[in-house]
C-alpha cells in the first residue's frame, strides 16, 4: 500500500467515546462477584501498574549517597534524616496529593494521563480559555513526549539495577549484569502481545510477595536504629532544606527517583480503574516502601560504610541471592508499568490526531483501556537495549531519569488545576494555595535536575523534544491535508444529486462497488476520480463508513445502518456499519448482513469491488511548513496501519483511486 489514507485517524473509520473502565463484564459474559472482581483488578494492578515506583527503593538512597554523584551528599546523622525525611514526604505530596488523590479524578472517561488532561482541557477549555488552552495542550504534548522518554529509560535503569545486586553475592559476576539484562528484556517485550491483564495475572503474586520482603526487611532494619522513625515529622525535610541548601537541593535530583512510576499510575488508569489503583497504593505499595526507606536510612546510620547497595544488605548473606532474583522480577515489573502507559498515551495521542492511526489490539472484552500497540512494543524495544548498552550501568542512567518524571509532574499539576477551575469551579483561592504548595515542590524537583543537564539529564530532554516535534508535525500537517481532501471531496449529497439529474455522465455497468468513506458528508475520493475521470459507476454502489462503538461486541441486528441519500432508486447508498472495540472489523462480512430491501437491489458480494481513497503526499512549493517538517509528516504518514489488511478486503478485489496533495 502506497501512503494511502495515511492522513486521518478518522479516513474509514470513526468512534464514540470509550466505556468507563469500571463498568461491568462484557456482555455475554458471565457476571463477577464484585468484591472478586474488585480483588482481581487490584492484583492486576500491582501486576502493572506500580513495579516502577515499587522498586524505586532499590536504587533511589544509593543514588543519593552514591560518591560517583556530581555533587554527592555527605553521610551524617543531619543528612540522613533529612534525605529519608525529604523522600517520605515528596512520595506523600507527589503520589498520595497529586496523583492518587487529585489528578486520577480528572479522568477522560476512565482514561489518565497526559493526553486524557489534553482531550479534558479542548472540551473544559471552550473559547473562554483562549491562548492559555493552546499553550498547555502545547505543554501536555510536551508531557506525553517526555512519558515516552521515561518508557524507554525505566526498563533500562529498573532492569539493570536489579541484576547488579549479582554484585553483591559475587563480585565477579559484574562483566555479566549487561548480558543478563539485555536478555530479560528482550523476553519481556516479546509477551506484551499476551495482553496486560494476563501479564498482570502472572505478575501480581510476585509484587505481592515483592511488598511484603521489602516492607519486613524494611521492618528489620528499623529495629536495628529506631530512631529513624523520627524521620516521619516534616520538620526534619524542612530543617535540612533550610539549613543546608545547597546540599538539599542537589540531593532533590537523586530524591525524585522515590516518586518515578507516578505518572505510570495515571496512564495505567484505563488498564484498571481509579479505585483499584488507589486502594493498592494506599494500603500495600505505599506502607511497604516507607518501611523499605526507613529501613536503609537505619541501616546507613548504624553503619555509613552500607552505602553501595544499602537494599540487598538489608538482608542476611544467605538471602541476598533470592533478594537479587525477587528485585529482578519486580524490575521487570516495572517496565511493565511505564510500557503499558506508553501503549495508553500513543493511542490516546492518535485519537487527538497527534499521531498516524496506530494498529491498536484490544486485549480484553470488558475493558476498553488495555491495550497493545506493536509499534510502539518494537520502538521501545530496541531503544531500551541501546540505552543499556550505551550507559552500562543503573548510576549512569539515574542523572537523566528525573528529568523526564519532574518534567511530566510538573505539567501534569498546571493542567489539573487549570481543569479544575473549568470544570469543577472550583473557587480560586482554594486552587491558588494548592497550586502554590504543589508547583513549588515540584519546580524545586525540576531546578534540582537541571543542574545534571550534562551528566545525562539532556538525553530524556533530546527524545521529548524529537516526539514532541513528530506530534506537533503530524498534527499540522494532518490539518492542512484534511482541508484540501475535504476541498477535492466536495459534499456527497450534492455529488449524488448531479448523478440522478444528468444521467450522461456516466455509463452504469454491471456489479457493485464499495466506496469505504469517512462519513457521509463528503464524497468519496475514489468515487469522484471513477465518475470524472472513467465516466462509469457500477449498478449498485455501497458508501461504506465504519465506527467504533463504547462496548466489547455489536450484537449483528445493531451494526447495520443504512441511508438511501435521498433518491430510492439509484443504486446509491450509505452504509454505516458499527463494530465493538473487541470485534474484529471485518467488512466483507459485515455487509452480509444487508438487507436487499435496504440497497435498492440484491448486491453480489461474492464479486463485488473495494475502493478505497488514496492520498499520495509531495512536497509542495506552499508556505504550510518548513521543508524539513514536510518531509518528516510525510516519513511519519508511512507507520499507518494498513486499511485493506484493517478491513479484511479481499486482496484481489481490492482497487485504490485517488489524488495528490501537495503539503
Amino acid at each position: 500500500m502506497t501512503v494511502a489514507d495515511r492522513v486521518s485517524e478518522a479516513a474509514v473509520t470513526s468512534s464514540t467515546q470509550p466505556i468507563r473502565p469500571d463498568t461491568g463484564p462484557a456482555a455475554g459474559h458471565g457476571a463477577v462477584a464484585p468484591g472478586s472482581a474488585r480483588l482481581a483488578l487490584a492484583v492486576g494492578a500491582l501486576g502493572v501498574v506500580f513495579g516502577d515506583i515499587g522498586t524505586s527503593p532499590i536504587y533511589t538512597l544509593q543514588t543519593v549517597f552514591s560518591p560517583s554523584d556530581p555533587h554527592p551528599v555527605p553521610v551524617s546523622p543531619d543528612n540522613v534524616f533529612g534525605v529519608v525525611s525529604l523522600v517520605f514526604w515528596s512520595v506523600m505530596i507527589i503520589v498520595t496529593v497529586t496523583y492518587v488523590l487529585l489528578a486520577m479524578r480528572a479522568d477522560n472517561d476512565g482514561e489518565g494521563g497526559i493526553m486524557a488532561l489534553i482531550t479534558l482541557l479542548r472540551r473544559w477549555g471552550g473559547r473562554r480559555g483562549g491562548r492559555a488552552t493552546v499553550m498547555l495542550a502545547a505543554l501536555g504534548i510536551f508531557g506525553a513526549a517526555l512519558f515516552l522518554g521515561d518508557s524507554m529509560i525505566t526498563p533500562a535503569i529498573s532492569v539493570l539495577s536489579a541484576v547488579e545486586g549479582l554484585k553483591t553475592v559475587q563480585p565477579s559476576l559484574a562483566e555479566a549484569v549487561v548480558p543478563i539484562t539485555a536478555v530479560i528484556i528482550l523476553m519481556l517485550f516479546l509477551v506484551q502481545r499476551r495482553g496486560t491483564a494476563a501479564v498482570g495475572r502472572v505478575f501480581g503474586p510476585v509484587m505481592i510477595v515483592w511488598f511484603v520482603t521489602i516492607g519486613v526487611c524494611g521492618v528489620a532494619g528499623i529495629l536495628r536504629y529506631p530512631q529513624i522513625l523520627k524521620a516521619l515529622s516534616p520538620t526534619y525535610a524542612i530543617g535540612f532544606l533550610a539549613g543546608h541548601f545547597g546540599v538539599a537541593f542537589f540531593s532533590l535530583a537523586a530524591v525524585v527517583l522515590a516518586v518515578t512510576g507516578a505518572e505510570a499510575l495515571y496512564a495505567d488508569m484505563g488498564h484498571f480503574g481509579r479505585r483499584s489503583i488507589t486502594r493498592a497504593w494506599l494500603f500495600l505499595v505505599f506502607p511497604a516502601c516507607v518501611l523499605s526507606y526507613f529501613g536503609q536510612g537505619a541501616l546507613i546510620l548504624k553503619d555509613p560504610a552500607n552505602l553501595s547497595g544499602p537494599f540487598f544488605l538489608l538482608v542476611p548473606e544467605w538471602a541476598r541471592l533470592p533478594l537479587v532474583v525477587l528485585a529482578t522480577a519486580a524490575t521487570v515489573i516495572a517496565a511493565q508499568s511505564v510500557i503499558t502507559g506508553a501503549y495508553s498515551v500513543a493511542a490516546q495521542a492518535a485519537e487527538l490526531g497527534y499521531l498516524p492511526r496506530l494498529r491498536v489490539a484490544h486485549t480484553s472484552e470488558s475493558r476498553i483501556g488495555q491495550i497493545y500497540v506493536p509499534w510502539i512494543n518494537w520502538l521501545l524495544l530496541v531503544s531500551v537495549l541501546t540505552l543499556v548498552f550505551a550507559f552500562r550501568s543503573s548510576t549512569a542512567l539515574a542523572f537523566a531519569f528525573g528529568m523526564a518524571v519532574t518534567g511530566a509532574i510538573t505539567i501534569t499539576t498546571l493542567m489539573f488545576f487549570y481543569i479544575a477551575r473549568r470544570k469543577w469551579n472550583t473557587p480560586r483561592w482554594l486552587l491558588g494555595a494548592g497550586a502554590a504548595v504543589l508547583l513549588t515542590v515540584d519546580l524545586l524537583f525540576f531546578a534540582a535536575n537541571l543542574t545534571k543537564f550534562v551528566h545525562g539529564a539532556w538525553l530524556p530532554l533530546l527524545i521529548g523534544l524529537t516526539a514532541f516535534t513528530v506530534m506537533t508535525t503530524w498534527q499540522k500537517g494532518r490539518a492542512i491535508v484534511t482541508a484540501e481532501r475535504e476541498r477535492q471531496e466536495g459534499p456527497l449529497r450534492e455529488f449524488v444529486d448531479r448523478l440522478g439529474t444528468d444521467p450522461s455522465l456516466t455509463v452504469r455497468v454491471p456489479g457493485t462497488a464499495v466506496f469505504l468513506n469517512r462519513g457521509k458528508e463528503t464524497a468519496p475520493l475514489a468515487m469522484r476520480a471513477n465518475v470524472d475521470h472513467n465516466h462509469v459507476r457500477h449498478e449498485h454502489v455501497l458508501i461504506l463508513s465504519l465506527q467504533t462503538q463504547p462496548v466489547p461486541r455489536v450484537p449483528p441486528a445493531e451494526r447495520i445502518t443504512v441511508d438511501d441519500l435521498g433518491h430510492a432508486h439509484d443504486g446509491i447508498v450509505h452504509v454505516m456499519v458499527s463494530f465493538g472495540y473487541m470485534d474484529t472489523p471485518d467488512v466483507p462480512a459485515a455487509l452480509r448482513l444487508l438487507d436487499p430491501a435496504t440497497t435498492e437491489g440484491v448486491v453480489d458480494l461474492d464479486q463485488a469491488s473495494y475502493f478505497l481513497s488514496k492520498i499520495d503526499l509531495r512536497c509542495g512549493d506552499q508556505p504550510t511548513m518548513a521543508g524539513w517538517r514536510k518531509r518528516l509528516f510525510i516519513a511519519t504518514s508511512y507507520i499507518t496501519a494498513d486499511a485493506a489488511e484493517h478491513f479484511r478486503l479481499p486482496r484481489d478485489r481490492t482497487v485504490i483511486m485517488g489524488s495528490h496533495i501537495q503539503v
